[in-house]
């Protein structure tokens, strides 16, 4: 989506009420993947109809795979069988999405054609040798730019092999890549995790009939078995929910119920961070749902406090963050975060770019190599450049809760990728925020 956009939202107000914010979008990309390789159908609810997902849409359907909808959230995908993908007319061109990119390429290596992965400006700086050089030790003929990156170039035709891999960063992406691409290789194909992440692929490909194996930190998938297509109930996302949990906690009179969040335990990090600065979260009616755990979240304002966040809690949290900086900036005390080096090379550099909007905003933040040293306190109004980064504009937007001044958010038209309807939903339950496009209001919400 084309850069543009911005928020502006009034200081002060409650979040208060009930919302299902929009499907998890992890579930959503490898829902539809597996469901195109797997044989029958796969009918699924409450998919994220953002512009990530849909980039991964339109490319299976460029692959040759019958997809109804999306449709209210349901989206059917008739499956075609692990060989029965054919070739694209054109590259396929993946937008802003690392995930589509990422995991595809892992399901294109041991295709018998050639196909070429490519994506928007910031898609294409986003580093790509943590997945080719793997696949390429897997047999694939892979190749990147000089810098690695996209776009990605697959020669087809490749004899994949399993190989047993040490993931150098704990890294969903990367594991959820070789994985698929080990549905394709001659024996087994193993991956380990140095810290545990999201296990979205793992719980799927047992859910169409492939369980892969695992031993502590290592997961193993053999090549060539059948997946059966399913019905797949994608939960509310928890990465969205994130920017409501910290809202509610920051803003005094708050009292929120955030609907069917998935709660699976390789995700929960924020839940985590936020109840050691003294958030006020409970999980309630935990049930199961597509192999999923979900649960509503009830968050009330609470007092928050600076703590350290160390490198064991960043794979259970890695896209939270910027909501996470937002409480710290509103917490007492200083709060320091070590061994996220991930987070500069996401969308954005997340950790310079947090740091400078809290910085707009008068909040004491100070990157690191590895992370970021925030003192809280009440942050002021002014404008923020997202830098196009869907969760650094919504994190903003939230901040205005205890701002002290109207808070600008500019470059916002990429929350599109994750949170469609962002403005409305956030204005339903009382934040005080106007969209708008071009200069001219698009939506505007509780005067």
């Amino acid at each position: 989506m084309s850069a543009g956009g911005r928020y502006r939202v009034r200081p002060g107000g409650r979040l208060v009420g009930r919302l299902r914010v929009p499907g998890d979008k992890s579930i959503s990309h490898r829902a539809l993947m597996l469901g195109a390789v797997a044989e029958g159908v796969t009918v699924i609810d409450g998919f994220l109809e953002g512009a990530d997902c849909l980039a991964t849409l339109r490319a299976l359907r460029a692959l040759g795979v019958e997809i109804e909808g999306p449709a209210g959230g349901r989206v059917t995908v008739h499956g075609v069988g692990l060989h029965g993908l054919r070739p694209p007319t054109a590259a396929l061109d993946l937008g802003n999405s690392g995930t589509s990119m990422r995991l595809l390429a892992g399901l294109l290596a041991g295709q018998a054609f050639p196909v070429t992965l490519t994506g928007d400006a910031s898609l294409s700086r986003r580093p790509m040798r943590r997945i080719t050089e793997p696949l390429a030790a897997m047999g694939a003929r892979i190749e990147t730019t000089a810098a690695g990156t996209a776009p990605l170039r697959l020669a087809g035709g490749a004899r994949l092999h399993g190989i047993d891999y040490d993931l150098p960063v704990a890294s969903a992406q990367i594991k959820s890549c070789l994985l698929l691409a080990g549905l394709y290789a001659h024996g087994h194909t193993c991956v380990r995790e140095p810290a545990p992440t999201r296990d979205h692929t793992e719980r799927m490909l047992a859910g169409l009939g492939h369980a892969p194996a695992r031993a502590g930190g290592r997961i193993c998938v053999e090549g060539g078995a059948r997946l059966h297509g399913r019905a797949i109930d994608v939960p509310a996302d928890l990465s969205s929910a994130a920017f409501f949990l910290v809202g509610a906690s920051i803003a005094p009179g708050s009292d929120l119920r955030l609907e069917h969040v998935g709660v699976n335990p390789t995700r929960t990090g924020v839940i985590e961070i936020l109840r050691r600065m003294g958030a006020d979260i409970e999980i309630l009616n935990p049930r199961e749902a597509g192999g999923e755990p979900v649960a509503d979240l009830r968050v009330r304002a609470a007092p928050l406090r600076g703590i350290a966040i160390g490198p064991e809690l960043v794979p259970l949290a890695i896209d939270e963050f910027p909501a996470v900086f937002v409480a710290a900036a509103c917490a007492e005390g200083e709060t320091v975060l070590t061994g996220a080096e991930e987070l500069r090379v996401k969308e954005s550099d997340r950790i310079q770019v947090m740091a400078e909007g809290l910085q707009a905003l008068g909040v004491a933040a100070r990157p690191t190599a590895d992370g970021i040293v925030i003192r809280g306190g009440t942050p002021g109004g002014g404008t923020v450049d997202s830098h196009g980064d869907h969760r650094i504009a919504m994190a903003f937007a939230i901040a205005a809760l205890r701002a002290a001044g109207p808070v600008t958010v500019t470059d916002t038209s990429n929350v599109e990728t994750s949170f469609p309807g962002f403005p409305a939903a956030a204005a339903g339950v009382g934040l005080g925020i106007v969209a708008e496009r071009g200069g001219d209001p698009a939506a505007e919400a509780r005067e």
